[in-house]
């Protein structure tokens, strides 16, 4: 049985005290709910890191980064190393995110690069994938999921240190969501594409979210699909009570 994962995406958002009292209030919102039965990530932007990890300390909520250099060290002006971000606490790195691969260039080749980098350090990968308009109008959205996970993931890659996210590029920011069939035809495609480089077992095991204008009025159905495992949350987990009733559609 795989536990929901519920991820927040900060993006380019909240100064330090807006930031307290965001997840002051989750904090409290989530220990009012049963434990063990939904894992919590919040993925603030960098400066945010170290005084997140002390606000969530000895709670039940984890912490990622948005992003991550594939080098350890180095003459990197503007970037951060996977090690810099465990240093902060951090147990999850997203990778991949579509407005990577859209407004700053990341192609497979070099997010192939920071999987490893990720999981090699014993991080957990939540590995981007999905497709724009134009090619889903194409009818084309298996074959570049197929390739952005053929192109990046490998077997070494242990299947414990990864998550997946699949966020349709055309329902990102915009309003427009898949419907729960869209999602569950593209999430089911990916786990047998997981079976295919690992086994039935890893891909059984591997969490596979759902990304692209989640809500509360539309996480439930999205969650009651068989292979969706969660939600990558952008602009909702910037409130609160949102987040909160995202993170309660797990249990109904």
């Amino acid at each position: 049985m795989r536990t929901p994962l519920i991820a927040g995406n900060w993006k380019m958002h909240k100064t330090l005290p807006e930031a307290r009292e965001l997840v002051g209030a989750i904090r409290t919102g989530i220990e009012q709910l049963p434990d063990g039965r939904v894992d919590v990530v919040i993925c603030p932007p960098y400066q945010l890191l170290f005084p997140m990890a002390k606000a969530i300390a000895g709670s039940r909520i984890m912490m990622g980064a948005q992003n991550a250099h594939f080098e350890s060290q180095g003459a990197f002006t503007g970037e951060v190393s996977v090690p810099m971000l465990k240093d902060t606490g951090c147990t999850h790195v997203i990778i991949g995110h579509s407005e990577r691969r859209q407004l700053f260039g990341e192609d497979n080749a070099l997010l192939a690069k920071k999987v490893r980098a990720v999981v090699n350090a014993g991080l957990t990968a939540i590995y981007c994938v999905g497709e724009t308009l134009e090619e889903r109008e194409r009818n084309e959205t298996q074959q570049v999921v197929d390739r952005q996970i053929r192109e990046v993931l490998a077997r070494e890659i242990a299947p414990e240190r990864l998550v997946i996210a699949y966020e349709p590029v055309w329902a990102i920011g915009t309003g427009r969501t898949a419907t729960p069939s869209q999602a569950q035809e593209v999430h089911a495609f990916v786990r047998g594409k997981l079976q295919g480089i690992y086994d039935q077992r890893a891909a059984d095991s591997v969490r596979i979210l759902y990304g692209g204008s989640v809500k509360p009025g539309n996480a439930g159905e999205l969650l009651a699909q068989p292979d969706i495992d969660g939600a990558l949350v952008g602009g909702a987990c910037l409130v609160a009570a949102d987040f909160l009733a995202i993170i309660r559609a797990v249990f109904h």
